[in-house]
């Protein structure tokens, strides 16, 4: 008799090719309706409803109704993590759909995982926010500290609201491109939500991927430098 959570129930849902198509597609943190789904897996309208059903009742995507379209999204950010945990075990294993290409590159550069910045650039961002203090090691993974808050105070984020939330402000997540951490939680959607609103990344039709513009490609990397420069003297902008 085993005991303790049933993985092998998620790991059936998440196994099903059909399914496991779907779920990356989700993890654009876009949501979508059944047919773009069924376009994505491959599938038609039919097999994508009781694909769905199920996925629904394991409590890995969540369903919200708008006008006439009903749209599915991933249940919540621990969703995609495991996710992002499981594609970077496939990469590491050579299991790879396609041979690497342009797009696999811009993917690997920055990309959306599920609603924070990821690949090098979010890699660069963990490490600039890590070397300048901004975060602290702490039991569950990091920690915004004193001169942290400051930090993205500074930035231009709605600090009061992002400690108010009921969602942690840190979470580390494993890059499955990079293997090692970015910066997730709420201050990794905010700092991703902000980098769009000044136009630095944008992202593209029909990939995760975000293009760097080329203010980003100038802005970018000052801000890492200055990030991770700040632990030398008081926290600021």
């Amino acid at each position: 008799m085993s005991h303790g959570p049933d993985i092998a129930r998620i790991g059936a849902l998440i196994g099903d090719p059909a399914r496991a198509a779907m779920l990356t597609a989700l993890m654009s943190g876009k949501a979508l309706t059944a047919s773009e789904l069924a376009r994505v897996a491959g599938i038609g309208a039919p097999t994508v409803s009781a694909h769905l059903v199920k996925l629904a009742e394991g409590g890995l995507i969540a369903a919200e109704k708008q006008g006439r379209h009903r749209y599915v999204r991933l249940a919540g950010a621990e969703v995609a993590e495991a996710l992002e945990a499981l594609l970077g075990l496939a990469q590491s294993r050579g299991h790879l759909p396609f041979r690497p290409g342009p797009d696999d590159q811009a993917m690997r550069r920055a990309r959306v995982c599920y609603d924070h910045l990821a690949g090098e650039m979010g890699i660069a961002l963990y490490r600039a926010l890590h070397a300048g203090g901004a975060l602290a090691l702490a039991p569950d993974g990091v920690a915004l500290t004193d001169r942290g808050h400051g930090l993205l105070d500074g930035l231009g984020l709605d600090m009061p609201a992002l400690m108010r939330a009921r969602r942690p402000a840190c979470r580390t997540c494993l890059d499955w491109s990079e293997r090692t951490h970015h910066l997730a939680g709420g201050a990794g959607a905010a700092l991703l939500t902000r980098f769009q609103e000044l136009g630095w990344l944008r992202p593209r039709q029909t990939s995760r991927a975000l293009r760097v513009t080329l203010e980003g490609e100038r802005e970018l990397p000052r801000l890492f430098e200055r990030l991770g420069q700040a632990g030398q003297g008081p926290p600021g902008p």
